[in-house]
């Protein structure tokens, strides 16, 4: 099978093409890859700076979708079953292996490009407004970095489960077309965001941090929550917690991987909480971009240029 190595961490340019051995396991589910998101995490381990350090050479590629090749008896699956997968490894190549716990049925409604767009950000916004923020029915909820992956999946999964107005901060009035058609009920841009929106917000998500935050904060009413997602501006902001005291506020830590991924079955639960509105067509994961596996190196640099909006995702 073809296959992307990460062989030295110098960065996306560094990645290689490889002919490997097919991923085979008589434990696993086997798939047939049509589709791979493409995340931060994979740019960062490029270049060794993420928490997940295999050892090299290795493939990287946490979540695809396509065609189960073969799986265990008693997994539910069976050869050409339409599935998303959460291998956590392994993902940019033409086929892979993910544990029956972490493999789900991909509705015929779903494209695998969409699919492979899915778990990872749509867990995370789940995982945050519902799990840990404790979004209540008509609440409103602002989104930082409304137009990329996390962003788009956080408004639509706001919209969902129940919110009853979701704000968009983004970069650009392109940007701001995205989150709208993502289900944004408006945007605003991120320079002046605060004065745009008063104190009216009761949960802030924010992938985002640096300089924004503490506007956020300054954006909630009594008793609102703001959701620490990421980084994505580089800088890891500080709280003054008088401000939480003043205002009975409060920041939330969103760390839905490790959580998750210790939990067994909990994926699962949010998967079953989520497919209902992704068979409907309420949660469509936004597709920013499609790269051959070749160009895997291109799909990695495109994410550092924060022109991308929604997922990228690498198409074997």
């Amino acid at each position: 099978m073809r296959a992307i190595q990460i062989t030295s961490l110098d960065g996306p340019d560094a990645v290689t093409l490889a002919d490997l051995p097919d991923a085979a396991s008589d434990s696993q589910v086997v798939i047939e890859v049509k589709a791979a998101g493409v995340a931060f995490p994979e740019l960062l381990q490029t270049r060794g700076l993420y928490q997940m350090k295999p050892d090299l050479p290795f493939v990287p590629g946490a979540e695809v979708a396509g065609v189960v090749r073969s799986a265990p008896e008693g997994s539910g699956f069976a050869a050409g079953d339409r599935v998303a997968a959460l291998p956590m490894l392994g993902g940019f190549a033409e086929v892979v292996t993910a544990s029956p716990d972490l493999t789900f049925e991909l509705p015929d409604s779903v494209t695998f490009e969409e699919g492979a767009s899915f778990i990872f950000n749509y867990g995370t916004a789940y995982f945050a407004l519902v799990e840990r923020g404790g979004l209540r029915e008509g609440e409103s909820v602002l989104v930082q970095g409304a137009a990329g992956g996390i962003g788009t999946a956080s408004i639509q999964v706001a919209k969902a489960f129940g919110a009853g107005r979701v704000v968009a901060v983004v970069s650009t009035d392109e940007k701001g077309e995205v989150a709208v058609a993502a289900g944004a009920d408006e945007y605003v841009l991120a320079d002046g965001f605060k004065d745009a929106v008063g104190k009216s917000i009761d949960i802030v998500v924010d992938p985002v941090g640096g300089d924004r935050f503490t506007d956020s904060l300054r954006t909630l009413k009594d008793d609102g929550r703001l959701l620490v997602i990421g980084f994505t501006a580089g800088s890891i902001p500080e709280v003054k917690v008088n401000r939480l005291l003043l205002n009975n506020i409060s920041v939330v830590g969103v760390g839905w991987g490790a959580y998750a991924m210790s939990r067994p079955g909990h994926i699962g639960t949010e998967w079953n909480a989520m497919v209902p509105h992704l068979e409907s067509g309420v949660l469509k994961p936004i597709v920013g971009g499609t790269y051959p596996l070749a160009e895997a190196a291109e799909a990695l640099k495109s994410l550092e240029t924060r022109k991308v909006t929604g997922k990228v995702v690498l198409v074997p």
